[in-house]
């Protein structure tokens, strides 16, 4: 039930942590739509949301002497008005700030390369040799680490996607 009016079923939930401390609040529709705290906040962005990860306090500072100098080299776009719009612009942004822009997206995506993804009932190949290409990258990496227990593992999975895709 609504927790504001008590007669109507409660439809918008919604769950507020701050500080690690959570508040749940149910409401019905009309409570809803009185309610500042279910108000949509037009002026929330994906560009702000990105704006604002430019600069997060307590990371690294980016070890250059003027930052605000730093400009895109195909249209000159200085870093400092890409950090204001959240917006990429042309297609050598990512090429100019990649050093600014490397933390933050391993920060988002864990990585800083498009993996993508396959569907299962068409990439089956595609998918086999994606993952023979990086068991190669760690094969590569444990040889160099000396780590050749696990070298073998990593060499006997890839004889078998091999021939799991040989015979497909």
């Amino acid at each position: 039930m609504c927790e504001d009016c008590g007669k109507k079923p409660s439809t918008f939930h919604m769950t507020e942590i701050i500080n690690g401390t959570s508040k749940e609040t149910n409401l019905c529709e009309d409570c809803a739509s009185k309610s500042e705290e279910f108000a949509f906040n037009p002026s929330f962005s994906i560009q702000n949301l990105l704006a604002g990860l430019l600069d997060i306090p307590g990371e690294k500072e980016i070890k250059t002497d003027k930052i605000d100098d730093i400009c895109c080299k195909n249209c000159g776009t200085s870093y400092e008005e890409f950090k204001r719009k959240g917006k990429f612009g042309c297609s050598k942004w990512y090429e100019s700030f990649r050093v600014q822009l490397e933390p933050i997206l391993k920060k988002i995506h864990g990585h800083d390369t498009h993996i993508g993804k396959i569907p299962k009932r068409t990439g089956g190949k595609i998918k086999i040799k994606k993952d023979i290409s990086s068991l190669k990258s760690n094969l590569q990496v444990a040889i160099q680490n000396e780590e050749f227990e696990e070298a073998a593992v990593l060499r006997d999975e890839i004889k078998k996607l091999q021939n799991e895709m040989d015979n497909s």
